[in-house]
């Protein structure tokens, strides 16, 4: 018996002797399946042929990647506060290095992840940590493994310290999630996922409904997800991946680039 993961997105399912049919994420328009066909490998070939990196962004606050990279290759962010350490999204390989080293920096608290398309092997990073995972409940349905650890919300916003809290975004999923932490310096950072895309430039944020196949939200959507962060100051934004990290004004450029998007989709 195995865990399969999608090699694509990196979703895992429940152990079985062979591979599922179909990954419903990769179905999904908001993902592809690959032109060769649907391709899967188990995380015990995956902690095989690949391992994590680390990298500090902030004191407190450092991303994990995987290397070479697998399936979407995101990032994960682990946030260090005084009332615990929180895995921001999450990579599906979990090797024993990794398990050692969070364990040295005071192991999990929590895990809260923006979307479904980083879920990936969330329930063994959960089981490994004794940590809940927070979901909002609108995106329920794609839980592709269940677990015991999963905590569905389904407010605004949910609070999980004095300096952390997740809100309820929406747009590229009916559930995106952004994390508010206050940051050390007070002035505020969005751990953003796929909620907001940093553009390359960093000085511009992206809002679609599907990156990989470029099909955007609707201006009403747009504006509804600018208004939802508004309510929450941010000087710094952290996207999902590698070197998407807007250093100042981060709250005025989501703003500014939302007024872009509706623009140009109202012409």
């Amino acid at each position: 018996m195995s865990i399969f993961l999608c090699g694509a997105c990196g979703t895992s399912f429940e152990e079985a002797e062979d591979a599922p049919q179909r990954c419903p994420i990769c179905a999904d328009e908001r993902q592809y399946v690959p032109p060769s066909g649907q391709v899967w490998t188990t995380t015990e070939k995956l902690a095989r042929t690949h391992r994590n990196a680390w990298r500090q962004l902030e004191p407190d606050l450092m991303e994990i990647q995987t290397v070479p990279a697998f399936a979407i290759n995101q990032r994960a962010l682990l946030l260090r506060t005084p009332a615990g350490n929180i895995l921001w999204d999450c990579i599906a390989l979990l090797d024993d290095a990794t398990k050692a080293i969070v364990q040295a920096l005071g192991g999990l608290s929590a895990i809260a992840i923006s979307h479904p398309h980083y879920y990936t092997t969330m329930q063994d990073w959960a089981a490994a940590f004794d940590a809940p995972i927070y979901l909002h409940a609108a995106d329920k349905e794609w839980i592709c493994r269940p677990s015991d650890h999963v905590r569905l919300w389904d407010e605004d916003a949910l609070v999980l310290s004095s300096s952390v809290t997740l809100v309820h975004g929406g747009g590229h999923f009916a559930g995106g999630t952004v994390l508010h932490w206050t940051g050390e310096d007070g002035k505020g950072v969005l751990l953003a996922g796929d909620i907001v895309q940093v553009t390359p430039g960093t000085d511009h944020v992206s809002f679609m409904w599907s990156y990989p196949n470029m099909l955007p939200l609707s201006a009403a959507e747009v504006a509804d997800v600018a208004e939802r962060l508004a309510l929450w100051p941010f000087e710094r934004i952290y996207g999902a991946f590698s070197h998407q990290n807007v250093r100042k004004d981060g709250q005025a450029i989501v703003a500014r680039s939302a007024k872009r998007y509706i623009d140009r989709l109202s012409q």
